[in-house]
């Protein structure tokens, strides 16, 4: 299935139905007076976060989405039936926008979550509503009222645990595909991902986080160069980020400024979510040229930078315990459990 985290639809909710105008007509029965019912009610239009879902494919092939509109009233004081509803199927992480893309609606966040996006119309009074002391024999009913339309931008952004940030060919993916299940394109030039990805990290029970693979970023992203500005978007939700940088390019230091610029640029709060720096490849050099490429990094970073490499994971358990340990501590902060323990690969 094709990765798409933005579309654009129109939605409109349903008009209500009209009024009847209508009087009783029985035989022996002298004086019926008005029995016109009233209309119904349009269907509205709601949106819903449910499982199952990753991406916004579906909302590229069907762009129009209008609810029915309410039946009219009719004689005996029968009332119109009330439009159905419309509901969008949405991606947990969703995120809802006027037409204007800065107006948020509504962001999606837990499974099940509901949000109205357009109310249906009321249906018209018929003429039994209008029947009063002065006036018995009433021949006026309402129209309904029409249902409210308009353009909203969809927006998704993954809900991940850990995100896994760098320069393109960091060894992002490979890193992704040993250490879970998922299964993204790897290959040995830049840019090979081009949609974010997610696995599941099991370090043994009470113990799973959800890992982000983003795609490369490069200078600029924070400004839209590139695809960086909607791949940013997708760590927003990061709780913990895992910075991997290629040992074997020649400016070490410079990846690394490079990715914490941008993160600065796009949100301060982001760039305060706690890292994980890692330099991945070291199976490509030789021990005394990785220390060289550590002492370099050292230059631009105050900690301890991991030593891995994704191809023969070494290193890579000591990468997801760290990953684990800030993720144990924001569950302290958060009461939302405590670290538990886990295994190696």
């Amino acid at each position: 299935m094709k990765f798409l985290d933005q579309a654009k639809v129109f939605i409109k909710s349903g008009g209500g139905g009209a009024g009847c105008v209508s009087f009783r007509r029985e035989k022996y029965v002298e004086y019926g007076g008005p029995n016109g019912g009233d209309g119904g009610r349009g269907g509205d239009v709601w949106a819903e976060a449910v499982e199952g879902l990753n991406t916004l494919i579906d909302y590229r092939y069907q762009q129009h989405y209008k609810a029915k509109r309410g039946g009219h009233g009719m004689g005996k004081e029968r009332t119109g039936a009330g439009g159905d509803d419309v509901v969008l199927k949405l991606p947990v992480g969703t995120q809802i926008f006027e037409e204007d893309q800065e107006t948020l609606i509504a962001d999606l966040t837990e499974v099940g979550q509901r949000v109205l996006l357009a109310e249906g119309g009321n249906g018209g009074w018929g003429n039994t509503r209008f029947k009063s002391s002065t006036n018995q024999a009433p021949r006026r009913a309402n129209p309904g009222e029409e249902g409210e339309e308009r353009w909203i931008w969809l927006r998704l952004k993954l809900i991940a645990d850990a995100g896994l940030l760098g320069l393109p060919n960091a060894g992002k993916s490979t890193f992704l595909s040993v250490v879970t299940a998922a299964t993204p394109k790897i290959a040995d030039y830049p840019f090979t991902t081009l949609n974010p990805g997610l696995g599941v990290v099991d370090l043994g029970p009470g113990s799973r986080f959800v890992l982000a693979d983003i795609p490369g970023l490069i200078e600029g992203a924070a400004e839209g160069a590139g695809l960086g500005h909607r791949f940013l978007g997708h760590v927003e939700r990061c709780k913990v980020l895992l910075h991997l940088i290629d040992c074997t390019q020649d400016d070490v230091a410079g990846a690394y400024t490079t990715i914490r610029n941008e993160l600065e640029a796009y949100s301060p709060e982001l760039a305060q979510r706690p890292e994980v720096v890692a330099l991945n490849k070291i199976d490509a050099l030789l021990p005394e040229q990785v220390a060289e490429q550590v002492t370099q990094l050292k230059t631009v970073y105050d900690g301890e930078p991991l030593l891995i490499s994704g191809v023969t994971r070494v290193g890579v358990k000591k990468a997801l315990s760290e990953v684990s340990r800030h993720l144990g501590l924001i569950a302290e902060e958060e009461n939302a459990g405590e670290d538990a323990d886990w295994t190696p690969l």
